[in-house]
């Protein structure tokens, strides 16, 4: 599967977001989720995913705990206050530049 550009660069707010809707979860549970709520059009790579989620932990917008699954550490990420107030700024981000970007797509739709 060829990586989404949509994806690259809206990875903070659907990981943000995955959160907001599971309370926590962990990296390879977040990159299965997307897969299956987009009927696999979209992916999340760890090499992609590992280093944005600890941006998030270093800007204070989510935690982690670890807890010991089958004799593995399997680490386990939420979101904070500040992350939960993020959240609702970057979906509203994310859904004005969609829009834009569909009315350069379909500019019909803009013309009324």
């Amino acid at each position: 599967m060829e990586p989404n550009p949509v994806v690259k660069g809206s990875l903070t707010t659907i990981i943000l977001k995955l959160l907001e809707d599971n309370g926590r979860m962990y990296g390879y549970e977040m990159t299965k989720a997307v897969r299956e709520s987009t009927a696999n059009k979209m992916s999340i790579t760890e090499a992609a995913l590992y280093p944005a989620l600890h941006k998030l932990v270093e800007d204070g917008l989510l935690t982690t705990t670890s807890e010991k699954v089958d004799g593995r550490i399997r680490k386990y990420y939420a979101l904070t206050k500040q992350g939960k107030k993020e959240t609702q700024s970057k979906i509203q981000a994310l859904k004005e530049a969609l829009e834009s970007v569909q009315l350069i797509l379909n500019p019909k739709l803009s013309n009324g």
